[in-house]
């Protein structure tokens, strides 16, 4: 069948060390420090077939996320800019919908036919971090895309634990294509669902909200905002086209913080109170970890979903003073986080449609994501017709 493929050179940065369990398995921890020389090559693979509790799926579309971005791209010595664990070679592709094929031995709700929205962090579901309510921890987990098959292709196999139906969704909107599309959303916005619901608690109906970066992480947290009863939403982007988008999902402002230092903004449109949660989703906490350490509100969140693979310096007697919190978030698995997102979906309480700004047919596929590194869409889509 017909994959888009992620090949890269193993070349262990200077001064890096790969672990002896890098070395056997060839995932590099930190896909940054290891591999060299990305290509993204449009091949032919295997065709996959399923086990025991896999189905087999026709992918129908595919978003291109910033991590896809982030494997195609490199710095000036030639390496990924990618911080996660990545093994190639591997077809990419994480945020997909897709139909049912076939149906492996043991799969037991799913049929052929069916329209599923899959799940990317494949955790084991049996060691301790799992068993205690932290698969996005789990450490042997696999990333669909990045170091299990991805769904740049035109069949991919999964287990039936990680998909979710998408014909209710069909059903009401009474557009399967539709649905096919909003279910390609979830996957990013069940990530800022994870940072802002389940990892960091959440916040009360009336609190002021602020959001860097407006890519898809950024928009699904502003929407995800809007529809829990935040009183104020502010986002802060650079590039104009995301601002727009930005609007469009719910925010009440968009500002470019070149222009309007985002702590300053903040206080100013809060009367001085500051924002209750703060979604980090820029990954540049160089320059925007100044502008929120001015912003807390007291007793006020921080969620960190940005990657950059880089360290940031904190004060942190700012949250000594303001008794507020840091916390990070990495995933979308556990936590309710796809079935209350469907559910929001199928209510129309979500409005994440003006997020699709792009699409492309299949056979364009490495193009998408050579336009995703020009940072002005919200979701760059691949459609297979």
């Amino acid at each position: 069948m017909k994959a888009v493929v992620l090949e890269a050179d193993w070349d262990p940065r200077a001064g890096y060390l790969p672990s002896a369990r890098e070395l056997t398995t060839r995932k590099a921890t930190m896909a940054s420090h290891v591999w060299r020389h990305p290509r993204f090559v449009a091949t032919e693979v295997a065709d996959p077939a399923p086990a025991f509790g896999e189905v087999l799926l026709r992918v129908r579309v595919c978003g291109v996320c910033g991590s896809d971005t982030h494997c195609y791209e490199h710095d000036q010595d030639g390496y990924v800019l990618f911080s996660g664990p990545v093994r190639v070679p591997v077809t990419v592709g994480h945020e997909y919908t897709a139909e049912v094929v076939e149906v492996g031995p043991g799969v037991r709700h799913l049929r052929p036919g069916m329209l599923v929205a899959a799940e990317g962090m494949l955790y084991c579901g049996v060691c301790e971090a799992c068993r205690t309510g932290h698969p996005n921890q789990c450490p042997d987990l696999d990333m669909v895309g990045f170091s299990a098959p991805g769904a740049y292709a035109e069949y991919v196999t999964a287990q039936e634990r990680f998909l979710w139906p998408l014909d209710p969704l069909a059903e009401r909107l009474g557009s399967a294509h539709r649905a096919l599309e909003l279910g390609a959303l979830i996957e990013p916005i069940a990530c800022s669902y994870n940072g802002m619901f389940v990892s960091a608690g959440g916040f009360l109906p009336g609190a002021h909200v602020a959001v860097f970066g407006c890519g898809p992480i950024g928009l699904g947290a502003i929407a995800l905002a809007r529809a829990a009863g935040a009183a104020t939403v502010m986002a802060f982007e650079t590039v104009p086209e995301r601002r727009a988008v930005a609007l469009a999902v719910g925010a009440d402002a968009a500002y470019d913080p070149r222009d309007a230092p985002a702590g300053d903004t903040i206080r100013e449109r809060t009367r001085g109170w500051g924002a209750d949660m703060i979604v980090e989703a820029a990954g540049a906490a160089l320059q925007t970890m100044p502008q929120i350490e001015r912003a807390f509100s007291p007793g006020g969140k921080m969620v960190y979903l940005g990657r950059t693979g880089l360290r940031a310096p904190v004060l942190l007697d700012v949250l000594v003073t303001q008794a507020a919190g840091i916390v990070g978030a990495r995933g979308h698995a556990g936590g309710g986080c796809f079935p209350r997102i469907l559910r929001l979906l199928e209510a129309e309480r979500l409005n994440v449609a003006p997020m699709i700004t792009r699409r492309f047919p299949f056979a364009r596929t490495i193009e998408a994501v050579a336009k995703s590194c020009d940072r002005t869409d919200g979701k760059i889509l691949v459609v297979h017709e």
